[in-house]
């Protein structure tokens, strides 16, 4: 018999099926900054942002929200940066002379219109305000972007690790829950029949209790029991619950952002519960679809987790 090389197999198709609930953070810091970068996301139907960060860090804004979207789809991403810098390149103090000046006049007519002596100091003088001003230095945002841009990144990837791993739990879960599905079902598929079957043989029995030893029509029980099977059937609803079970199952072994098609499965297969269930003329049956629209509901709840 020929081996067949593993190098010749066709790839099996990795799953990426990522939560919208993670964290991530990045910390770093040397003699002169300290910078710290948290994310955490939650549900949201559409990628939100929000940065709290330092004023100074306003001009970097936009990279790190297309940092973060190149990673995030979907998830409302609350971003936290604290930056701090120990170094004096950050601001510079000035003097303000011509204040100085106008307040020293001001001092000197003041003395002289009151006779007294004008015993303002140096060190007076500077408390006044807007004498001295420390002023922020114009910031490189080059340089900046150098220091901060590989801890966003890092931030960035934490919680993209963590909405995947959150996300394979997710995954796993679902898939046991499609298997629920199925089996509800199998169970109505397997019912459906039986109910006919039921219904014709009590038609058949009611027929000859009416007609005594007088032989019964066995067409027109025929035809009533078709009358009967075609209002009950549920055939279709069976197929398409089928389907969509089938396709959701190919949505979670496959890769990018699929719970708006996840979400969308999950509100028809609701829909063709609820009309097997209005259908049912059967106890079996009405209690297996109340069970089917239950995991169906704790499947979309699943769903709403999922990017």
């Amino acid at each position: 018999m020929n081996s067949v090389s593993s190098e010749n197999m066709p790839a099996e198709p990795q799953c990426d099926i990522r939560s919208m609930t993670g964290f991530g953070r990045s910390e770093k810091s040397d003699a002169e900054r300290r910078l710290v970068v948290e994310m955490k996301s939650v549900n949201h139907r559409y990628c939100d942002i929000t940065i709290k960060m330092p004023k100074r860090l306003g001009a970097l804004e936009t990279a790190i929200r297309n940092t973060i979207r190149s990673g995030v789809e979907r998830g409302k991403v609350d971003v936290f940066i604290s930056y701090e810098d120990y170094s004096d390149k950050g601001t510079s103090l000035k003097y303000n002379q011509a204040l100085a000046a106008e307040y020293m006049r001001c001092f000197e007519q003041m003395a002289s219109e009151f006779d007294i002596s004008n015993d303002i100091s140096v060190s007076q003088l500077s408390r006044f305000p807007e004498v001295l001003v420390l002023e922020e230095q114009q910031v490189d945002e080059k340089e900046l972007w150098d220091y901060i841009g590989p801890a966003v990144r890092e931030a960035c990837d934490g919680l993209t690790a963590s909405r995947r791993r959150e996300g394979m739990h997710l995954r796993s879960d679902l898939l046991a829950k499609l298997d629920v599905l199925l089996g509800y079902v199998d169970g109505i598929e397997e019912r459906s029949p039986q109910i006919v079957a039921a219904y014709q043989a009590r038609l058949t029995e009611k027929v000859q209790e009416l007609l005594g030893d007088a032989q019964a029509d066995s067409s027109r029980i025929a035809m009533e029991t078709t009358l009967y099977a075609d209002k009950l059937s549920v055939d279709e609803e069976i197929v398409r619950l089928r389907s969509h079970i089938q396709t959701m199952r190919a949505c979670l072994n496959g890769r990018g952002a699929v719970g708006r098609k996840l979400d969308f499965l999950a509100q028809e297969m609701n829909r063709e519960a609820n009309t097997i269930l209005s259908k049912a003329n059967d106890l079996i049956i009405s209690e297996t679809a109340i069970g089917l629209k239950t995991d169906i509901e704790k499947v979309r709840e699943q769903i709403q987790n999922i990017e």
